[in-house]
């Protein structure tokens, strides 16, 4: 599902823990690390997809955690050029997506990467806040860097980690 402007409806999710750090996940078989985040499918809102996407990615139930807050409307990113499929009707080039911040409800034991038949992930840390800004892909930055700041304060109501210099 494509809208008219070329972009792919998505979820994006930040799962805290306690501490306040944030789940990082691997894809499998490459050194890209990344936060859970999937496709809204037709007729689907955002939160099924968010609760879907959990459950597939990394295996957590709507009770294994807590939802803190969304982002207002869309944060869009485009795709680099060599990654857009000009072949494909409609042609997709980014994602639009509303990005939750969900608090895991128990222990880590319950993340589970191999819960979907074809997992996306094949490992997962816990990661300082901040961190993931230096981790994800270069033209996934920016949208990182606008959810993380504006979700910090649910999960830092007296205030968030400093947010490190653009770089």
């Amino acid at each position: 599902m494509i809208d008219s402007d070329g972009f792919r409806p998505n979820v994006g999710i930040i799962l805290a823990n306690d501490l306040g750090k944030v789940l990082l996940a691997r894809r499998i078989g490459q050194d890209a690390w990344q936060f859970p985040q999937g496709g809204i499918q037709q007729n689907e809102s955002a939160e099924e997809a968010l609760y879907r996407e959990l459950n597939e990615e990394v295996g957590l139930q709507p009770e294994h955690v807590m939802v803190l807050g969304a982002t207002q409307g869309w944060l869009r990113y485009r795709l680099p050029t060599h990654l857009v499929r000009r072949r494909q009707h409609p042609t997709c080039i980014g994602q639009k997506q509303v990005w939750f911040l969900l608090r895991l409800a128990g222990e880590d034991s319950l993340v589970r990467l191999d819960a979907s038949s074809e997992p996306e992930f094949d490992d997962w840390a816990w990661v300082p806040y901040w961190e993931p800004l230096g981790e994800v892909v270069a033209f996934k930055r920016k949208v990182y860097r606008r959810a993380l700041t504006e979700l910090a304060p649910l999960l830092f109501p007296t205030g968030a980690p400093a947010i490190p210099a653009q770089g």
